[in-house]
């Protein structure tokens, strides 16, 4: 008899091995062979599934809707907008930050590209390597990368805030009117340089530096006669017996120096810092779309990236630069009747429309992060209450279960 148990006991576990087999294989193989390949919303939506049994002309007419999918995303959309943004400020930035330099604070062409491949271009560099170190390190989520974009942003416009004040007013121009409102014409000494008739279109400037004051032409300042003094290093020319200058001169030749000269390296250092933390949310912000798009639309959504990148900001952000900068000319040359160069600016002009459109694709960046950062949190709050629910039928029916069972262990 007890033989004849242990019998019963080993079929009644075998069976019930066999059961729980039987009820957990239809779940992946019934429901797969069930399911026609028609129906499958992967097969549907998928372009990475269908791609390889699509021709040319079926790819073309596929492509438009898997496209408009992808730009349908909002997390998507979003952190393309923010990198056009600040695309943009580095396009303008990049093209026409060494003349800005050149006018503001009076440095050479030569000594400001070095100012920017010294400081700007390496700590660019070490704000992407940062980034991407802290996001594999620190194994960040979305919402993390989110974060971090949006902190990077908001300290990047923190530091472009001091920017706004770091420079000086144009100096006097003789002739030259650059107050606001104003018309050029001659106001400073409007009759000594009567007698000379001299030509509206020469542009060789000399500086009065006792006084500060700037005149277009040696003639412009009424001298009349011309002295080089030889050097080891260079030659420089002096201007004499000027009927304009307080004592006839003698004048040097070129411009008058930026009495802001020595800001030049602050305002480096800030642009610079600015970069390196704008340049932190590039690897966060393209693991946003490399998370935040569908498996099979990952290729189609870098590709789209990268070509929205070059025609929102790359193509149109110098021109708008060039457009605001032409705004602040007090002076145009002329060549056969129409503006060919500028020579003088209005400085405080000049830094306000430069460093305010910086300020401005800085802003839309850090929007744009904020709503992807809102989004995201929105999403994780909908999948914990999706969660829970489900959660807590599951322990129902255990219980309820575990209610069942308790007799007829007892009664066992």
């Amino acid at each position: 008899m007890e033989q004849d148990g242990r019998w019963r006991l080993l079929l009644l576990v075998t069976l019930q091995v066999m059961t729980a087999v039987s009820d957990t294989k239809p779940k992946g193989e019934d429901a797969s062979s069930e399911r026609s390949p028609g129906e499958s919303p992967e097969k549907k939506d998928g372009l990475a599934q269908i791609a390889p049994d699509l021709t040319v002309i079926q790819f073309i007419r596929v492509f438009p809707r898997v496209m408009l999918r992808t730009l349908r995303h909002p997390i998507f959309l979003l952190v393309v907008l923010s990198q056009v943004c600040m695309s943009s400020m580095v396009a303008g930035m990049a093209t026409f930050l060494p003349k800005f330099l050149e006018r503001q604070f009076s440095v050479t062409a030569s000594y400001a590209n070095l100012l920017i491949g010294c400081l700007t271009i390496p700590l660019a560099i070490v704000g992407i390597v940062v980034g991407g170190i802290l996001v594999k390190r620190l194994r960040l989520g979305p919402v993390h990368c989110g974060t971090l974009c949006l902190l990077g942003a908001l300290f990047c416009l923190l530091l472009s805030t001091p920017l706004f004040f770091m420079g000086c007013s144009t100096h006097q121009i003789a002739g030259i009117n650059h107050q606001p409102g104003g018309q050029p014409g001659l106001e400073l000494f409007p009759g000594c340089t009567e007698p000379c008739s001299c030509p509206s279109d020469d542009f060789n400037p000399v500086c009065d530096s006792s006084a500060r004051v700037e005149y277009l032409t040696p003639c412009h300042a009424g001298c009349a006669s011309r002295v080089v003094h030889e050097a080891p290093d260079k030659s420089q020319v002096f201007y004499t017996n000027c009927s304009c200058v307080v004592g006839g001169g003698p004048v040097p030749a070129g411009s008058c120096d930026s009495a802001c000269s020595h800001l030049v390296l602050p305002f480096m250092i800030l642009v610079s810092l600015g970069a390196a933390l704008a340049s932190v949310t590039h690897t966060p912000s393209f693991m946003l779309i490399l998370r935040g798009v569908k498996k099979e639309d990952k290729t189609l959504a870098v590709g789209i990236q990268f070509m929205l990148l070059r025609v929102l900001a790359w193509m149109p952000s110098p021109v708008i630069h060039g457009s605001a900068i032409d705004t602040t000319c007090v002076y145009w040359a002329q060549s056969c009747g129409r503006r060919a160069v500028c020579h003088y600016y209005d400085h405080d002009l000049l830094r306000n429309r430069f460093i305010g459109l910086q300020f401005f694709f800085k802003t839309g960046s850090l929007a744009c992060f904020a709503l992807i950062l809102a989004i995201l949190r929105q999403q994780d709050k909908e999948e914990g209450t999706k969660a829970t629910i489900p959660n807590s039928g599951l322990q129902q029916q255990l219980l309820a279960s575990g209610a069942k069972k308790e007799p007829e262990e007892s009664r066992v």
